[in-house]
């Protein structure tokens, strides 16, 4: 047997404690009785007093307290055998990691409100797999396929600009690093769906991406793509490495400072071809959700069965004799019917 709530087993410490209130309580009102009636005229006062009922009343006061405590605690008792399909899906997370996601067309930057999204976005996942992707020209998967959801969220901490070799985005290398991670990862029976969302802000520089995008269409992988930024566009600060102060805007090779901007046709594209959709975060858009609600149509596979035994919640029993044993304290009379007073109105 096991409690669902065993906190209010502690009450039961007060049933003592409230009987022994009332005997010192009683006994004090007796000795102060005592200064003014005898026992025998005390008797003969209360000829109609029920001694046992009213000890009764009490009795079933405390029994009653007791079941009620009890039922709080919510006893389970006996045992119910469930099977429980653990399903999934494999979820690649792509993050542009190139200098223009630096920009701050959206508060705080566009890195990280795309990591504030994507964490938002582990809060819907159970039990699927997901990995890290990040790229720039090149591509390295920062974090394998894993339902270690506190590992990805260390991995995508640490994912800044600095750890890649070059600071432009190219989709060919994002797309061929994912066709390898796909292809390496074991697929649970019945083939789970595979996922690829991009969050970027569609600044391709290189535009030669059509041939490992076919593959991953080829393989059924659904694309979602994420664009972050304004299409109004935004400069990009330059800081200290060391301390973080900030010290110019990014500028051209002619001095000139640099505006990125949001490039959502590219992505658009990429997500109809592959039956994904397109979403948008922006400084009044955020529709993180609606790719939840896409996931949650997408064919997921079992990958495990497993019986769990859950106790049953028998708090109703204990709570039935709690009522019972209130209904009686309240039924009971403790008194006697005053019969000679009955008596005297019924003579004329």
């Amino acid at each position: 047997m096991t409690w669902d709530a065993p906190g209010y087993l502690w009450f039961l410490l007060l049933l003592p404690l409230i009987f022994g209130i009332s005997r010192l309580v009683g006994y004090r009102l007796r000795k102060k009785r005592e200064r003014y009636f005898s026992d025998p005229l005390f008797a003969l006062l209360q000829t109609n007093l029920r001694p046992a009922a009213l000890r009764t009343r009490e009795g079933l006061l405390y029994t009653g307290l007791f079941f009620l405590f009890i039922a709080l605690a919510g006893p389970k008792i006996g045992t119910e055998v469930r099977e429980v399909s653990r399903e999934q899906l494999d979820l690649i997370v792509g993050l542009d990691l190139s200098l223009s996601m630096k920009a701050e067309d959206v508060r705080p930057s566009r890195l990280e409100k795309a990591r504030f999204e994507i964490n938002r976005m582990l809060r819907y996942l159970e039990n699927d797999r997901i990995a890290l992707l990040v790229f720039t020209g090149h591509a390295m998967l920062h974090c394998p396929l894993t339902t270690d959801y506190a590992a990805f969220k260390m991995f995508l901490d640490i994912a800044e600009p600095g750890i890649m070799p070059s600071t432009t985005t190219d989709f060919q290398p994002l797309f061929r690093e994912a066709v390898s991670a796909f292809e390496s990862s074991d697929r649970a029976e019945g083939n789970p769906a595979r996922v690829l969302i991009i969050f970027s802000d569609g600044e391709d520089h290189f535009d030669r991406f059509q041939e490992p995008f076919q593959q991953l269409l080829n393989m059924g992988v659904y694309i979602f793509t994420v664009g972050v930024g304004t299409e109004e566009g935004g400069r990009i600060p330059v800081t200290d490495p060391d301390t973080g102060v900030f010290r110019d805007f990014h500028r051209d090779r002619n001095e000139r400072v640099v505006t990125t901007r949001l490039v959502p046709e590219t992505l658009q594209e990429m997500a109809y071809l592959s039956g994904g959709q397109y979403f948008q975060i922006s400084r009044t858009a955020h529709n993180i959700e609606g790719f939840i609600r896409q996931l949650d149509r997408l064919d997921r596979s079992t990958f495990a069965t497993e019986e769990i035994t859950r106790y049953q919640n028998r708090y109703y029993i204990p709570a039935i004799f709690s009522l019972l044993c209130f209904l009686g304290v309240l039924l009971i009379p403790g008194y006697k019917p005053d019969v000679s007073r009955k008596q005297n109105k019924e003579v004329p």
